[in-house]
């Protein structure tokens, strides 16, 4: 009995996914710091220019922390990552950082050494950003969170929260936490993207006991 063709997957590779839509990019085959990781599909919206997203959206990215963001995650316009170079000494009269501003100020740069380094930001697979919020340094970022527009995000977030406001608080969760382990088990996110492919309608409507008789398939 004839099956039809084989559901094709999207193609991870392509830099703009939306036909016609130049304002979505795809971040893997975007970004070309070494101090950014990007799962694959991940994708930013920006109707200005989101393949600056390098320079636009992730700031004061002077190094060695890294920001690693996870497969599958959806970040509306303006989302924006506050790396660690953005810290200033304040325990002094001053903030101001002038040995960057060269002359001999230069000489002094050992003012700005063993600043608090919070380490690199992270964030899971599948989480939402909604426009315009903005992520501290060091933050982590649980698998399928979401982070409510305008949020500034400045601590840690479980896997499966509903975070917003400024500073950003936890509203709720999506699932008990019985249910965020059965997720958790399942990690869809890690299935071959054929796999993938074939139960996307699962995966995005389907219930949690759908979702694991999916996952038993590939055993």
């Amino acid at each position: 009995m004839p099956t039809g063709p084989s559901p094709i997957a999207a193609d991870p590779a392509v830099l703009h996914p939306m036909p016609g839509q130049p304002r979505v990019v795809l971040l893997k085959p975007l970004v070309t710091s070494p101090l950014i990781e990007i799962g694959e599909y991940s994708y930013y919206d920006d109707p200005e220019d989101p393949t600056a997203f390098e320079t636009r959206n992730v700031l004061y990215h002077y190094g060695p922390e890294k920001l690693i963001i996870g497969k599958f995650c959806a970040l509306g316009a303006g989302v924006r990552f506050i790396m660690n170079g953005a810290d200033h000494r304040m325990d002094g009269p001053s903030t101001f950082p002038f040995p960057t501003m060269g002359g001999s100020w230069s000489n002094h740069f050992d003012l700005l050494t063993g600043l608090p380094n919070r380490g690199d930001t992270v964030v899971g697979n599948d989480v939402w950003f909604g426009h315009g919020a903005t992520v501290m340094p060091g933050v982590r970022i649980g698998h399928g969170a979401i982070i409510g527009t305008g949020s500034v995000v400045t601590g840690d977030v479980p896997d499966y929260g509903i975070v917003g406001g400024n500073p950003a608080r936890l509203i709720r969760t999506r699932y008990g936490d019985e249910d965020v382990a059965r997720l958790l088990a399942v990690a869809w996110w890690n299935w071959p993207v054929e796999h993938i492919t074939e139960h996307v309608r699962t995966i995005m409507s389907g219930s949690i006991a759908a979702l694991e008789a999916a996952a038993g398939d590939l055993k």
